[in-house]
């Protein structure tokens, strides 16, 4: 082992294309800013596995953040791949550059890793959450290097890119109350049509990221569809792990009566095992739970939320399209009151109901903000469609006070106080307190100097640094 760590010191030290610094890579251990070429400023985020030796190949996941926490995103995923053996690396690419940027800063990265390590040239696959996840399962259609991807809570970014001659190895991974439920089942049946090995993984989690289970099970079903494919050698005590730890996770879902989600893991399981074992005893297990009337009710009553919901999205599509066009300002009271209808979806007794309502409200909120990216990205930028939005947010994240400052830097800057300070004083109501942003707010001198402002600020703050009186 210990030769084979010098072996690998000595090709980075002497690689006529790795900087002329000393560089050390350890095992177990998140590397940080390890630096791609020295004539671009581009770095990269790399972790070995413990085990890691230079006797063999290995498969590598690229890892994207598109905020900046490329580090985060790795991290992950570390357990996962120390248990599966996997290398990790995390390039840094943004939202805020081009597609063609990123995947050249992506492609730069790639293969600076694999002039230094034994990586397996058909086991490379991309991952990510959110922005990162719609930009990992979009790689693998732009390179044909990348043989699958991971999209947490991420629809497939488009299906029409899709190519069948060149087809990925697609693993998305949602909750049920995530906006991109109903389109991860659609493009599974699309992936399905056109033999695009895929499985779509139900978490339980109240959050993005799902528990580190479902991050190592991702990696297991990359490793068990490249045994299938004879990339990698078959290991029969390997498959019997995956396929009976799988098995009995189908049965615990269905002995807790959570059968549509015992019929889907089976169903998953399918597509997973078909090539290593007999199935006979699933297909027993699945026709049993679909004969069940439960699960026909079940399946019933999902079915109707996701008509109901695929319905008021289109309306609220059609609605945020046109307040946009119109300045429709008398429109937001509409809006909230659509508010108050999701809102008692959520609270409902109905399980699908309520899960309808969380998706509802994630979708009008990417809805708003994706608005937002495109006018203020716009070199003439619409002022009056940006404000609206911004108005819009602070019905939909009423807590959210960046879009109160918003509203009252922008109208401040219309020279519209009226507007200004009402939405301070809503502001002020729900608890916004930090006198030091509100005061160094942008286009708001005449604003903190009207007398209204400050009195308003004293109310609910006793902190105006201005006494100015009316005359």
């Amino acid at each position: 082992m210990k030769k084979n760590l010098v072996l690998l010191f000595l090709a980075l030290f002497v690689a006529p294309s790795v900087f002329s610094q000393q560089m050390v890579l350890r095992k177990g251990a998140v590397l940080n800013a390890l630096p791609v070429n020295d004539t671009l400023p581009e770095t990269y985020s790399l972790y070995l596995p413990s085990n890691f030796s230079t006797d063999k190949k290995w498969p590598l996941l690229v890892v994207f953040d598109l905020n900046g926490k490329e580090s985060q995103a790795l991290a992950m995923f570390v357990m996962a791949a120390e248990d599966e053996g996997y290398i990790l690396a995390a390039p840094q690419v943004r939202d805020t550059a081009s597609l063609a940027n990123n995947m050249a800063i992506t492609t730069r990265a790639v293969q600076k890793i694999m002039k230094l390590l034994p990586i397996h040239k058909s086991r490379i696959y991309t991952a990510g959450e959110g922005s990162g996840g719609r930009f990992a399962n979009l790689v693998p259609t732009l390179s044909k290097d990348v043989s699958g991807a991971i999209s947490i809570g991420s629809d497939i970014t488009n299906t029409e890119l899709l190519n069948i001659r060149r087809p990925f190895h697609f693993i998305g991974i949602v909750n049920k109350r995530n906006y991109n439920y109903p389109g991860l089942l659609s493009s599974e049946k699309i992936l399905d049509r056109i033999r695009f090995p895929n499985q779509v993984l139900i978490h339980a989690e109240e959050k993005e990221w799902p528990h580190i289970s479902y991050l190592k099970k991702s990696l297991q079903l990359l490793t068990l569809n490249a045994m299938k494919r004879k990339l990698v050698p078959k290991d029969s005590s390997y498959v019997e792990m995956a396929y009976q730890e799988d098995l009995a996770q189908a049965n615990q879902l269905r002995n807790s009566m959570k059968l549509l989600l015992a019929e889907h893991h089976l169903s998953e399981m399918m597509g997973v095992y078909g090539a290593h074992k007999n199935l006979d005893s699933l297909r027993l297990l699945q026709r049993s739970i679909r004969r069940n009337k439960m699960f026909r009710n079940m399946k019933r009553l999902e079915n109707a939320s996701f008509l109901k919901e695929s319905l008021l999205k289109e309306d609220y599509l059609y609605d945020m399209e046109e307040d946009l066009l119109t300045y429709n300002f008398n429109n937001l009271g509409w809006w909230n009151f659509q508010m108050g209808e999701i809102n008692k979806f959520i609270e409902g007794s109905s399980k699908y109901e309520s899960d309808m309502g969380y998706r509802l409200l994630g979708y009008i909120n990417a809805l708003a903000e994706d608005n937002i990216d495109i006018v203020a990205s716009e070199e003439l930028v619409d002022e009056g469609a940006l404000i609206f939005l911004y108005m819009l947010k602070t019905i939909l994240e009423p807590q959210n006070f960046n879009f109160y400052l918003k509203v009252i830097s922008l109208s401040s800057k219309n020279e519209d106080y009226g507007t200004a300070l009402f939405y301070l004083e809503e502001a002020l109501k729900k608890g916004f307190a930090d006198t030091d942003k509100l005061y160094s707010l942008e286009h708001t001198t005449l604003l903190r100097i009207d007398p209204k402002f400050n009195a308003l600020v004293s109310k609910y703050l006793e902190d105006a640094r201005y006494n100015i009186k009316e005359q």
